[in-house]
């Protein structure tokens, strides 16, 4: 990174413009966080985290299933590998959030999102944010109307399959029918009866395919994905195999053997229906396995996104309102909230980064004072 002209640039105590100056950013705090620590603390800290969320939902099927009374021993590979997706995600979130970066983003989220003031000041503000940011991924289509409609096909897809698939494994959900077989059931919630209805009817037919309706949506969204990148040459340039392809094909086996289960106990009788039951479960145990240490990952960091978003859009809301939105030190072209722009810079500093006072210049002033440098000081006379 070049230095741009001292005349625009304040320069610290050292003299230079890209020193870090001493203290704190502004507005920073030393409740944004403790010195980082080294690895093997935060693998043993991860570890830990891990451990207990384990304990905890293995504690939650226990008692959720009465004991174990509701709990099918058919499905004991799902339960297990839940527990492993469970310590899995422990484990790579409490990483993830021992960063500089994504530890400040955490705690300034976590203090939006319970903060009564933040309430006061906009009290829809947060539903208003789960329901684009999180439900409809509003900003996704900035980029593709195409993208976002698949993209919403596989995340409804898999929010339905989650939804009906997790509390059946866990013994949380069951169905028990008067007769034995039906055509009445009941669906009981930690064996509580919630609903009555007749398995022939539109409800009952919905209850019992709703993995079906999940994995033709999941299908649909997941081979655009597949299409695009074996089509589209920005995608084939930069992707990867095992991060961004083994993901969606891993959807389509799960969603392909699912719809074949049912396929073969209606058409077929039951015909291949074990093998299918062996394919599909493995299939399963991977896809939740993968989960924390692969691309799906982002599904467990987007809802700390939202704190960050809430965040800017409350201390933009009061700088607007008292006047206080910082201006590029060259243009005077607003940027951005003081809050928002000390909270870059106190992540600059804590990655060392050493030029953090550039956060106080908007994008064109960066490109301008890089180029006039790179003049200056590497191709004088270049023109």
């Amino acid at each position: 990174m070049t230095e741009p002209p001292k005349t625009a640039e304040p320069t610290s105590a050292s003299g230079s413009a890209l020193a870090p100056a001493p203290g704190p950013a502004p507005g920073a705090t030393a409740a944004d966080g403790p010195a980082p620590r080294t690895p093997a603390a935060v693998r043993r800290r991860a570890a830990l985290a891990g451990a207990a969320v384990s304990a905890l939902l293995i504690l939650a099927v226990v008692f959720g299933s009465r004991l174990l009374r509701d709990f099918d021993s058919a499905l004991l590979p799902y339960a297990v590998a839940t527990v492993f997706l469970a310590f899995g995600v422990a484990y790579r979130y409490t990483v993830w959030i021992s960063a500089p970066g994504a530890r400040r983003l955490f705690r300034q989220g976590r203090r939006s999102f319970f903060s009564a003031a933040n309430f006061r000041r906009a009290p829809t503000a947060l539903p208003k944010m789960i329901a684009t940011y999180l439900g409809f991924q509003k900003f996704l289509g900035a980029r593709s109307h195409a993208r976002w409609a698949a993209h919403q096909l596989v995340f409804w897809g898999c929010l339905l399959a989650a939804a009906i698939t997790f509390p059946l494994t866990w013994g949380w959900f069951t169905f028990t029918s008067a007769t034995g077989s039906g055509p009445g059931y009941e669906m009981r919630i930690w064996g509580f009866g919630i609903i009555g209805f007749d398995a022939l009817g539109v409800l009952g037919r919905l209850m019992f395919h709703g993995l079906d309706v999940a994995a033709v949506l999941v299908i649909a969204g997941a081979a655009y994905f597949l299409w695009r990148r074996m089509k589209d040459r920005g995608a084939v340039t930069g992707q990867r195999f095992a991060y961004d392809l083994v993901p969606l094909i891993a959807l389509v086996v799960v969603s392909v053997t699912g719809l074949l289960l049912t396929f073969s106990s209606i058409f077929l009788h039951g015909g291949g229906y074990e093998f299918l039951a062996v394919l599909h479960m493995v299939s399963v145990v991977f896809t939740l396995i993968y989960i924390p240490f692969g691309k799906f990952f982002h599904i467990v960091q987007r809802p700390a996104a939202v704190g960050m978003q809430l965040f800017k859009y409350t201390s933009r809301r009061e700088d607007e309102a008292d006047g206080e939105v910082l201006a590029c030190r060259r243009c005077q072209e607003p940027i951005d909230t003081a809050p928002y722009v000390a909270n870059l810079r106190g992540t600059m500093r804590d990655l060392d980064l050493g030029f953090d006072e550039w956060a106080e210049y908007c994008p064109r002033c960066k490109r301008v004072l890089r180029g006039t440098a790179y003049l200056d000081h590497v191709k004088k006379g270049f023109k």
